[in-house]
């Protein structure tokens, strides 16, 4: 997972997966959702993400252990 945040668009993009997204949706105002070819979430976009949310702290809990390739 990769959070990549675009200032000059102050937008917040989650990629949940390195894949082609094939179609969005907009689920809610300001809130896209990149689906690929088989309909599974590849990604979020959040438009006015600093007026959403606080990026000054991300957190993540109870995470599963990675495991060796």
């Amino acid at each position: 997972m990769k959070l990549r945040y675009y200032q000059e668009t102050d937008s917040l993009y989650i990629e949940l997966v390195e894949a082609p997204g094939a179609e969005t949706r907009e689920v809610v105002q300001g809130l896209v959702v990149d689906l690929d070819a088989k309909g599974n979430v590849v990604g979020l976009d959040i438009d006015h993400a600093s007026e959403k949310l606080d990026l000054s702290k991300i957190e993540t809990i109870a995470l599963p252990p990675v495991r060796a390739a």
